[in-house]
């Protein structure tokens, strides 16, 4: 089955998240995880990219750095977005492309470009 594949430059364990609460909290400039910026406020995703993965015609999976590794013994820097269509992931946002994103609206662009997903 094919899928788009968010991973998150985070850890899927609980001191990792009380970790990330308090850090994007106090100091989000030193956050690791743009994606997470991107698209969770301080507790939950944000509606507008919640509405674009749930309205998305591609199905979307999303996985921590931890799981990811271990899941596919991949060392791609994060976060990333990759094509799942098989059991190899291929690369489709770069950590340093997603580094760069500021907004749901420029993260939902360039998901649409890459993968050919029409304006909803």
């Amino acid at each position: 089955m094919e899928k788009l594949l968010f991973v998150y430059n985070a850890d899927s364990t609980l001191p990792a998240a009380v970790k990330d609460f308090f850090i994007k909290l106090i100091a989000p400039r030193r956050y690791a995880c743009n994606l997470c910026m991107v698209t969770y406020g301080v507790l939950r995703m944000k509606r507008e990219w919640k509405d674009f993965i749930e309205s998305s015609p591609r199905e979307a999976d999303f996985l921590h750095r931890d799981e990811f590794r271990d899941r596919y013994h991949d060392d791609t820097p994060l976060p990333a977005a990759f094509w799942l269509d098989g059991e190899t992931p291929r690369l489709l946002i770069s950590a340093e492309e997603m580094n760069r994103l500021h907004t749901v609206s420029e993260l939902k662009a360039l998901v649409r470009t890459r993968v050919g997903i029409g304006e909803a």
